[in-house]
């Protein structure tokens, strides 16, 4: 009887739909996310619409409705990574949808690496992180799909968070601007 119960509670959760699949961006284009904090500074991203088309996409039309604008970087680990795109805050917010992975040749190498967050294959939404230094063993785990070209001692300084025992918010964008050439 739990079980059945189980079951109806599970089919009563609203359901994430996919997100739509018409691209906006223009795949032979360069794309660049100029992301803007709060309490000062900047850093430039490049984004690769050739190795994670769909992923560029969402991102793109995140940032260009304002949809990051105010949203912080909610979990922030010390020589690992800088996560964002959430609007609760919390690691448990997204945009209501969810979209499949794009990985590519492109690997964890280097510090400065932008990719998708999520819980498990093909659950990427608008959260997003940013690598402090090489993390080889999340190649083929998170879709990547930029780098920082401008900045990196801004994002070197977002101030580390765990959003389990936090007590205030985290470094808040104030908005991102992209570019495409």
């Amino acid at each position: 009887m739990a079980v059945i119960g189980i079951v109806i509670l599970w089919s009563m959760l609203p359901a994430k739909s996919k997100m739509p699949e018409d691209l906006t961006i223009d795949v032979n284009k360069q794309y660049f996310a100029t992301v803007k904090m709060e309490n000062g500074g900047e850093f430039v991203i490049q984004l690769f619409p050739d190795k994670a088309p769909i992923t560029v996409d969402n991102f793109v039309k995140l940032a260009r409705s304002g949809y990051y604008d105010g949203t912080t970087f909610h979990r922030v680990i010390d020589g690992f990574m800088a996560q964002g795109g959430d609007p609760t805050g919390t690691g448990m917010g997204g945009p209501g949808y969810e979209f499949q992975d794009e990985f590519s040749d492109l690997t964890f190498d280097k510090a400065g690496i932008l990719a998708m967050a999520n819980s498990g294959p093909n659950t990427n939404g608008s959260q997003f992180f940013i690598t402090f230094a090489p993390t080889p063993h999340l190649t083929g785990l998170h879709t990547i799909f930029g780098q920082v070209i401008e900045g990196m001692d801004v994002v070197n300084s977002i101030t580390r968070r765990d959003p389990d025992t936090a007590t205030t918010p985290g470094d808040a964008i104030e908005n991102i601007t992209i570019t495409e050439q």
